[in-house]
Parts: C-alpha cells; structure tokens; sequence
C-alpha cells in the first residue's frame, strides 16, 4: 500500500472516487474540472493525496489545504475536504490510514490545528472522523452560500 500526492495520470480516477462522493454533481464538458485538478497539482500549499491498494488501484482520495496564518505564533493550520474511499473497500481501514496520512503531513509542516467538515447526518461517518482523532466539540461552523 503506497499513499502518496496525486500526479497528472489520476485525474479520471479521482474523478470516479468523487462520483461516489458526490454522485449528484454535474460531469464538467468544458475542461474546468482539470484545469482545478492542474492548479491544485501546481500549488504548493494543496496536496491532494491518493492510496495505491494492492495492484496499484487508486482507492481512496483526501484533500489537505494548509493556509498560511498571521496567529498562533505564524502557524499554519489545514483543512481537510473530499475524502473519499471506494465504496467496495470502505470500513476496511483505508480511509483512516489516508487521514493520518494527511494529518502527519500537516504536523510535519508546523500546523497547529486541522479541521474537516462533513455534510453526511450518519453516526458512522461522525464516529469515523472521531475515530481518526476529530473533535466535533471545539467550534461551531457557520457556512455563507452564494
């Protein structure tokens, strides 16, 4: 098993892992999903991780943006979006493996906190996120749409 940063030939299969994600979501025709994926490839800041399973498949995916910060002594902190894990191969220990992946990425690199959200009502999800070490305890989050 290999995790390792995304490069240029996993776009499509990302692209199936947010599917499952995110089934409801349109298929871009114009090209403008790629060019994101080719930005977020180039940024320096953003890493968008990927887990090779056995046979070199992508099988689960996990977002990390580390935002620079003027607070807390000039600390970073991270937040964590998108992650997504095969829906044959969930709760088999993938996802939290990508998430500690992410999550020592971002210790590593001096952040002092990083937060997740999830949209999902389901206790297994919530239990999930705490079991990767998440508090749903220590803010609220207020959310502004266009």
């Amino acid at each position: 098993m290999v995790i390792r940063e995304a490069e240029s030939g996993d776009f499509c299969r990302i692209m199936e892992l947010y599917a499952q994600l995110h089934p409801d979501d349109p298929v871009l025709e114009d090209g403008s999903d790629r060019r994101v994926y080719d930005e977020i490839l180039a940024a320096d800041s953003l890493h968008l991780f990927v887990l090779e399973a056995e046979g070199g498949n992508v099988d689960a995916t996990c977002y990390l943006n580390i935002v620079p910060n003027i607070t807390r002594r000039a600390s970073p902190y991270g937040i964590i979006e998108n992650v997504v894990t095969e829906e044959s191969l969930r709760n088999t220990g993938l996802g939290r493996r990508i998430i500690r992946h992410a999550l020592r990425f971002a210790w590593d690199r001096g952040c002092y906190k990083v937060m997740l959200q999830t949209g999902s009502r389901r206790a297994s999800t919530h239990n999930f996120y705490r079991a990767c070490g998440f508090s749903a305890n220590d803010k609220f989050t207020f959310m502004a749409r266009p």
